[in-house]
C-alpha cells in the first residue's frame, strides 16, 4: 500500500475512505442508523430557495446547513426550518442534536435551546467556529 494524493477527489473514493471506518464504528456501537434530513423552503414558484440539510445518526441530528434568503429573514422561517428537523429527528428516534456555527447564529441557535459545548479559535482566520448541542427531550 502507499499514499497517494487525489488531484480531483470525487465521491467514490470518499465512499472508499469511508466504508472501513463506518465498519469499525459500526462493529463498536452498533448501526448508526444514518439518514439524510432536508427541509426545503420554497418560493411562490415551488423553486427551493433555502432550507436545511443535515442528518441523523446514533442518535442525534446534526445540521449541517441551514440558509434563509436574506430578504426573508426576521420573519420566523430559521426557526420554522430547525423545529421541523428536530420534530423528524425525534421520529427517528433522535435524543440530541448539534451544529457548528463561525458567522454570527450563535445567539439564533441558542434561543431555541441549544448550548455552546466547544470552539475553534482563528477558524477561518479572525474568527471562531462554535460548536452548539441541545437535548431534543427535555
Amino acid at each position: 500500500m502507499r499514499a497517494e494524493l487525489a488531484a480531483d477527489p470525487d465521491e467514490a473514493l470518499r465512499l472508499a475512505i469511508q466504508a472501513p471506518l463506518v465498519a469499525y464504528n459500526e462493529a463498536i456501537a452498533g448501526p448508526s442508523g444514518f439518514r439524510l434530513l432536508g427541509v426545503a423552503l420554497k418560493d411562490a414558484e415551488g423553486s427551493a430557495c433555502g432550507g436545511l440539510w443535515g442528518h441523523t445518526a446514533f442518535g442525534w441530528l446534526y445540521i449541517q446547513l441551514l440558509a434563509v434568503p436574506q430578504a426573508a429573514r426576521g420573519r420566523g422561517l430559521g426557526r420554522e426550518l430547525v423545529r421541523e428537523a428536530e420534530r423528524e429527528a425525534v421520529a427517528r428516534g433522535c435524543r440530541h442534536a448539534w451544529v457548528d456555527t463561525i458567522f454570527g447564529a450563535q445567539g439564533f441557535y441558542e434561543r431555541l435551546g441549544y448550548r455552546v459545548f466547544g470552539e475553534l479559535p482563528d477558524h477561518p482566520p479572525g474568527f471562531t467556529r462554535r460548536f452548539l448541542a441541545k437535548d431534543l427531550l427535555t
